[in-house]
Formats: C-alpha cells, sequence, structure tokens
C-alpha cells in the first residue's frame, strides 16, 4: 500500500515538474522585450523576488526532509536559476531607483532574511522539530504570497476586466496547484499539501470572473 501510494506520488510531483517549469517559463516573453529594448519600462521585479525567496524557502525544506524530495529538489533549482536570471536582466536595465529597490529586497528577504532562518534553524532546532519548524515558514509565506491575487481580483471587479488577470496562466498555475496538493497528501507531507490547496482554491475561485 505504501508503495502503491508513493508511486502515485511520483506520477503527481513528475507532472508538477512539468507544469511548474512552464510557468517559471512564462514570463521570458516579457524579459525578452525588456532586453529588446534595453528599457523595464515600469515593470516590478518584486513578484519575481518573492519567487526566487520561495524556492530557496522549499528547497532548503527539501534537504533537510531528504526522504521523497527529489522532484521538490529539482523544480526549486531550476526556480532559483531561472528568477535568478529574470532578476539579473532587471538590474541591468532598470532605472536607477528600481535598481536599488530591488537590490535592497534582495538583500532584505534572500540575504538577511533567508540567512536569518537558515542560521536559527540549523542551530536552534534539529531533527523532526527543524523540519517542521521550516515547514511552518514555507507554509506562512505561501500563505501571504497567495494573499497577493486578493488585489487583482479587486481590480477586476472595479475595472470589469479580466485583463490583469489571464484565464490561461490562472487554469495552468491551477493544475499546477492541485498536482503538488496530491503529491503532499500521496506523501502525508502536509505542508506541501496545505499550501497546494490554498493555491488552487483561490484559483479555481478566479474562474467565476470568466464566466
Amino acid at each position: 500500500m505504501t508503495m502503491h501510494r508513493e508511486s502515485w506520488a511520483f506520477v503527481f510531483g513528475v507532472m508538477g515538474n512539468i507544469i511548474s517549469f512552464g510557468v517559471f517559463l512564462a514570463p521570458l516573453p516579457t524579459f525578452y522585450q525588456i532586453y529588446k529594448k534595453k528599457s523595464t519600462e515600469g515593470f516590478q521585479s518584486l513578484p519575481y523576488v518573492v519567487a526566487l525567496f520561495s524556492a530557496m524557502l522549499w528547497i532548503y525544506y527539501a534537504f533537510v526532509k531528504r526522504e521523497t524530495a527529489l522532484l521538490l529538489i529539482t523544480i526549486n533549482t531550476f526556480g532559483i536559476v531561472v528568477e535568478s536570471i529574470y532578476l539579473s536582466i532587471f538590474l541591468i536595465y532598470a532605472p536607477r531607483k528600481p535598481r536599488l529597490t530591488t537590490i535592497k529586497l534582495l538583500l532584505l528577504l534572500n540575504v538577511f532574511g533567508f540567512g536569518a532562518m537558515l542560521l536559527s534553524t540549523l542551530y536552534l532546532s534539529k531533527g523532526a522539530k527543524r523540519l517542521a519548524i521550516i515547514g511552518w515558514i514555507c507554509l506562512v509565506f505561501n500563505i501571504s504570497v497567495f494573499a497577493a491575487p486578493l488585489f487583482i481580483i479587486r481590480r477586476v471587479i472595479k475595472t470589469r476586466s479580466v485583463e490583469y488577470m489571464p484565464f490561461t496562466l490562472s487554469m495552468f498555475l491551477t493544475i499546477n496547484a492541485v498536482m503538488w496538493f496530491f503529491y503532499g497528501l500521496l506523501l502525508r507531507d502536509y505542508y506541501v499539501a496545505v499550501s497546494s490547496m490554498l493555491y488552487s482554491y483561490l484559483h479555481i475561485h478566479f474562474f467565476f470572473f470568466y464566466l
């Protein structure tokens, strides 16, 4: 029974990896335009700073967990590489003020924030307790990230337009979250499962705006 459950978890994890690859690569046209025009044109870097931090958190969680964590490691390693490339392009072509803001965010969140979390969990906890603390940090951070689309919903209601919430991207994000939900559920990794459940729940509600 355990082997059967792990086999299905592997299937969902692989599918989650494939879809996540596509999600990570979705901003490529935007960054190609930035490279082509040599300008960010008011484009914001915050979502990519946050995405990088999220990938860093989950890969740390996966390394601490070790067992059945390979698929978390592969996709989040890819995420770290891709988001780092996006941010590098942004820093090259952004005006001085957005560039400095991005550097400050990276230092605050990805260097000092992640460093403080890493050192505190390494030296103040161990074993299952360490994994639980990291899992809760990932979960709480993801909840705060998932709250961001609420501002998009507000804009959609105000403008009566879904141009700020592309249907295709929302659909793929939902499918992706469902894959990772079942992956976490089958492995009884409730940090992954609950994070993905919240994400899929939010995006399913987005679809009502297309009806």
